[in-house]
């Protein structure tokens, strides 16, 4: 299949009504001519943490979210998108609880990375752990054998608790390539077409390497991964949270990637009125792009844009967003802050809210990023125009729930009685449906004020005019009798 150069959504599987049955209503009801790139639900699965990300099995879906036929259903209507963390699985899982009961005699042992995988005795080196680009303080943790009573160290690349709750997979080894297989096997029943390699660049372990993205070692994984993927008419996006060269090294490699450089530059673009480093930004780029804003987690920083940002303005922009109720994700290795002390890895807050709730700031910052190449997808906090949720934040202590405000039926209808949602759904329309989205990208000539972009299809054409001092944005456009005509957004 290809994918669809139109809108998608992104949400967890509760957070529109509560669960799946009536997040399909929902988009039934309110959404059927919105969402045609697809709906990319966040991980359904039964897991131990992290919103979903520490999953026990790819296999059932979570009984409190519904069940597989839930999903089907919409994917009858929607290309459905789903996480695979190719990189871990939960502690909780029943493969490692089998391998927590019996330890090497488990038939599900050879999935993990016991670390006698990694340094011949099993004995860590910290000069080693020094290279690795690290997630926690150590990149394993230690359990004990239920039966022999023996230690195991394994590897843990991610968690926040000791032992970790996120135990990685061995992808070296037959066992996990049977899993795997298993996996997208039942992907393929369930009617999903686009699966999402949630932390790839961690998969391959090698010492004397950061431990993240090894090359030529994840090409390999990579090829077996796509085959897969291939065999069964699904596409794959990869997720990797790093320097943006490594995502191009993905692009050239022909891999779908994330543009996650493009919320920072329109939120820059936007706060400080200069549209220069953005149309730069624009004119140079991979076109085979997934486009977001917003997200589960916030707008990307470091390490991602290093080397494209000055750290004194990213500060200044970074205070302006905290000055409107956002919170930060810091960097936690000392070597990747920046030499004057930066290390804001991520921005968390609703889009909305860090344009300071400006209903046309905010319609110009959707219209760049649907006039940018790629695949739309649309958080749906940000569908909804949502602002921060600082109740969530005190609920559950974590920073990133600021963005993850869970919409009742009753809220979602009240959010689509507001002006700015009505513009929004209005502006998706017009990027799903003018044919000139699917023809010539340019960038045109404009003053460090304005932003101007076009797209150009036979005898369809449709112009981007956002002016950074006023926010209004105007596209010029020829309609179906070949007529000029303007929109105003």
């Amino acid at each position: 299949m290809a994918v669809k150069n139109q809108v998608q959504l992104i949400t967890y599987p509760d957070s529109m009504g509560g669960n799946l049955k009536t997040l399909h209503q929902v988009l039934a009801n309110h959404f059927s001519d919105v969402f045609k790139g697809g709906i990319h639900i966040l991980p359904p699965f039964p897991s131990s943490g992290d919103r979903g990300f520490a999953p026990l099995t790819y296999l059932d879906i979570d009984p409190s979210f519904g069940t597989w036929e839930e999903v089907r259903r919409i994917g009858e209507d929607f290309d459905v998108l789903v996480d695979l963390m190719v990189n871990h699985i939960s502690k909780q899982s029943p493969y490692f609880q089998d391998f927590l009961k019996k330890g090497r005699k488990s038939e599900y042992a050879d999935l993990f990375i016991t670390l006698d995988k990694i340094w011949e005795d099993g004995n860590p080196v910290q000069e080693d752990i020094d290279k690795m680009f690290l997630r926690r303080e150590v990149p394993y943790s230690t359990f004990t054998i239920e039966e022999t009573g023996e230690e195991e160290k394994v590897w843990t690349t991610f968690g926040k608790t000791n032992p970790s709750e996120q135990i990685d997979f061995d992808v070296h080894s037959d066992k996990v390539k049977e899993l795997f297989t298993e996996f997208f096997m039942n992907f393929k029943r369930q009617n999903i077409k686009i699966v999402r390699l949630d932390a790839v660049g961690y998969v391959i372990k090698k010492l004397g390497t950061s431990c993240f993205f090894v090359e030529p070692d994840i090409y390999k994984f990579l090829d077996w991964v796509m085959e897969l993927a291939n065999s069964l008419d699904i596409e794959l996006l990869p997720e990797v949270h790093s320097h943006y060269s490594i995502q191009y090294k993905l692009a050239e490699y022909g891999c779908w990637i994330y543009d996650f450089i493009l919320p920072y530059r329109v939120l820059d673009t936007l706060t400080n009125k200069s549209s220069e480093a953005l149309l730069a930004y624009l004119k140079d780029r991979p076109e085979k792009q997934f486009t977001m804003l917003d997200c589960h987690d916030g707008v990307p920083v470091k390490p991602d844009l290093d080397g494209l940002i000055n750290t004194k303005e990213a500060r200044k922009l970074v205070d302006i967003c905290v000055e409107r109720g956002s919170n930060l994700s810091l960097i936690l290795s000392d070597e990747h802050k920046a030499e004057d002390g930066f290390d804001v890895h991520q921005i968390r807050g609703t889009y909305y809210s860090m344009l300071d709730c400006n209903d046309d700031a905010y319609l110009a910052a959707r219209a760049i990023q649907f006039f940018a190449p790629g695949v739309p997808q649309v958080y749906y906090v940000g569908l909804l125009a949502g602002e921060n949720d600082e109740e969530k934040i005190r609920e559950t202590g974590d920073g990133r729930e600021i963005n993850r405000h869970n919409f009742s039926v009753e809220e979602i209808e009240e959010s689509l009685d507001k002006e700015i949602v009505q513009r929004l759904l209005k502006l998706i329309r017009f990027r799903n449906e003018y044919a000139a989205f699917n023809g010539v990208f340019s960038v045109l000539d404009s003053d460090k004020e304005e932003v101007k972009l076009s797209w150009t299809k036979d005898e369809k054409k449709c112009t981007l005019y956002i002016n950074l001092n006023t926010n209004k944005t105007v596209i010029d456009y020829i309609d179906e009798n070949g007529n000029e005509a303007q929109y105003l957004v």
